[in-house]
């Protein structure tokens, strides 16, 4: 089986979008020929503090949730879950000035997109201290 492309981006977490310090807290990982979109996130709530004291983890880890839900495609998640996994990537991957944000999009190629998934968080997102997972 010949590796197949995919793209990917990191979800980042900037508390204070002017002083554009941010902390890696997820990936996003799409692989359109194996029809694969999923996101994985986990908030490390004392380096959170450490970055911006008193920012409110449980409503940041609630909307990082909620992008996991919406990868996903969960039925409950919103209308955007609804759409073509092309279309959600492409919308979890925008642009935006808010709290939480994404890296550039990169690519790659795989074998099998969950392992590599799992490659990327441990890489960009996962740290000594061992973060709450969220997924």
């Amino acid at each position: 089986m010949a590796p197949e492309p995919f793209q990917y981006a990191v979800i980042r977490v900037v508390p204070r979008v002017e002083r554009e310090e941010f902390l890696n807290v997820g990936v996003i990982l799409f692989c359109r020929t194996m029809s694969f979109l999923r996101a994985r996130v986990a908030l490390d709530p004392r380096r959170l503090e450490l970055l911006s004291p008193g920012v409110d983890a449980g409503e940041l880890a609630a909307h990082l949730d909620a992008r996991v839900r919406t990868a996903a495609g969960d039925s409950d998640a919103g209308p955007i879950a609804q759409m073509p996994q092309s279309e959600r990537f492409h919308w979890l991957v925008a642009p935006s000035s808010t709290v939480i944000q994404t890296s550039s999009v990169h690519s790659g190629l795989c074998d099998d997109p969950g392992v590599t998934l799992d490659r990327l968080f441990g890489v960009l997102v996962t740290t000594s201290q061992g973060p709450r997972t969220l997924d």
